[in-house]
């Protein structure tokens, strides 16, 4: 999970940990059904949270699943830049975004069916992995690795691509992911302007494990 500032006392600590069960919960129910009409008493005995606890740090339900969502989309974008540490080529970065996507639905598959079911309406959010996709696109227009003008329209296109491949992905499990997003990122690599051969050179670069 996503973590901030540690809490500074244990009243702080004790917070913290009720508002995180409500989160966990509510990620659990996205994930599993994606249905947000579970009653507040059925979301906090999930939690194991008292009922009253709920209103101590969400106004109401939509807040709650907002929140989850927000949570799940950053735990997203970290476990990405963990793994994408020290990678510094453009191209390799959004290539290796889109592979490690794919393997994330057998190592992190709540992330992904939330990501597939809510992950649209935020590619252009400031949170998650979009913020991280938007840098990596403006570092390779300004130095030319990429032939697009604008990288809030590539965003579109790119986070827009990767939904696809998430939805593909989960709808069909047997798929070979790894050549997917692969052929898939290789596409969007050519589309912002690398060229074709090293578009495949790029998009088949050994990647580390997820786990």
């Amino acid at each position: 999970m996503p973590t901030s500032a540690p809490p500074r006392n244990r009243f702080e600590r004790r917070r913290a940990e009720t508002r995180q069960a409500l989160v966990r919960a509510a990620r659990q129910l996205l994930a599993e059904t994606g249905d947000t009409s579970a009653s507040i008493q059925a979301i906090a005995e999930r939690a194991d949270v008292g009922f009253g606890s709920f209103y101590n740090h969400f106004e109401s339900k939509t807040e709650l699943f907002d929140a989850a969502v927000a949570d799940a989309l950053e735990e997203f974008g970290q476990v990405i830049d963990e793994r994408v540490r020290g990678i510094e080529d453009p191209a390799e970065l959004v290539a290796a975004g889109f592979r490690l996507t794919a393997r994330m639905a057998d190592s992190h598959p709540e992330l992904l069916r939330i990501l597939r079911d809510r992950g649209l309406a935020h590619i252009h959010s400031d949170r998650g992995l979009a913020p991280r996709a938007l840098r990596d696109l403006e570092i390779g227009i300004a130095s030319g690795r990429f032939t697009c003008t604008s990288a809030t329209t590539a965003l579109s296109a790119v986070g827009g691509t990767l939904m696809s491949l998430v939805a593909l992905r989960l709808a069909h499990p047997d798929l070979d992911g790894d050549v997917a997003a692969s052929d898939l990122a290789e596409m969007v690599l050519r589309m912002l302007g690398v060229p074709a051969d090293d578009a495949h050179e790029v998009t088949r670069r050994p990647l580390p494990n997820l786990t």
